[in-house]
């Protein structure tokens, strides 16, 4: 299944997006399927989740239910359960292998209101001529250094309007745009960021807005990601999705 986080969702926990998903699937009526032992619980898993604060176009996770179910009527039911801001895009029963696995790549928007083109432009010059930008984030386990350049596949720049000032005079904003490689650690926007700041002294006035655009496999031949469900697709019903047998994918 794959499906947005948007609007003021953006800033919600994945521990509350988990939550918000599972009384969805008890209201819709899906006949999911639990886990066997003492605490029993409901089978969905979780691929590549977006950081709180990050709007997305490409979550996904995977229901496995108990009984074969019509994809576009799990799609359908599961988001009239959800709250506005959780959006179902699309469901497909699951084939073989791992979606996890296809989930190679992440296309990021990044929007810094009240940004300049110009030292914006010299900043990712220099962030994709160095041979590494190392950076520090803090995590669970303490401060952990790494290199944010070596994630980076592509990283653009363009001259838009700032969505939330198009009203009050349409205040120019600098845009963003990296196809980053899932590694670990992860490298996330912000962590570009930091680096952009590390190697130019670039950094925007505002927090940035960030929106994950997809996530997939990299097409060598166009620069872009591939539907990781296309896959599932290919194999079901010479290319439509059929009724969901052991899971659903998403």
């Amino acid at each position: 299944m794959r499906y947005a986080k948007r609007g003021r969702l953006r800033f919600t926990s994945h521990r509350d997006i988990s939550r918000a998903v599972e009384r969805a699937v008890r209201r819709a009526g899906i006949p999911v399927a639990y886990s066997a032992g003492f605490s029993p619980h409901p089978k969905i898993s979780y691929a590549g989740a977006a950081p709180t604060g990050v709007a997305s176009e490409a979550e996904y996770l995977e229901i496995g239910v108990t009984t074969p179910c019509d994809p576009e009527q799990v799609r359908s039911a599961l988001d009239e359960s959800l709250p506005p801001g959780l959006d179902v895009l699309d469901v497909v029963e699951s084939g073989s292998g791992s979606l996890a696995d296809r989930l190679e790549f992440s296309d990021w928007e990044v929007r810094l209101r009240g940004a300049d083109h110009g030292p914006a432009l010299v900043a990712v010059e220099k962030f994709l001529a160095a041979e590494a930008v190392e950076v520090e984030r803090l995590t669970k386990k303490g401060p952990r250094r790494f290199d944010a350049r070596e994630a980076v596949v592509s990283l653009v720049v363009f001259e838009g309007t700032d969505r939330t000032a198009a009203q009050v005079g349409g205040q120019s904003c600098v845009i963003l745009r990296m196809v980053v490689r899932h590694m670990t650690p992860a490298v996330r926007p912000d962590d570009v960021l930091t680096g952009l700041r590390l190697v130019a002294d670039f950094a925007p006035p505002v927090p940035p807005e960030v929106t994950r655009l997809a996530q997939g496999p990299l097409d060598a031949s166009t620069g872009a990601l591939a539907d990781p469900l296309d896959l599932d697709r290919d194999t079901t019903r010479g290319g439509e999705a059929g009724p969901v047998g052991e899971h659903v994918a998403g």
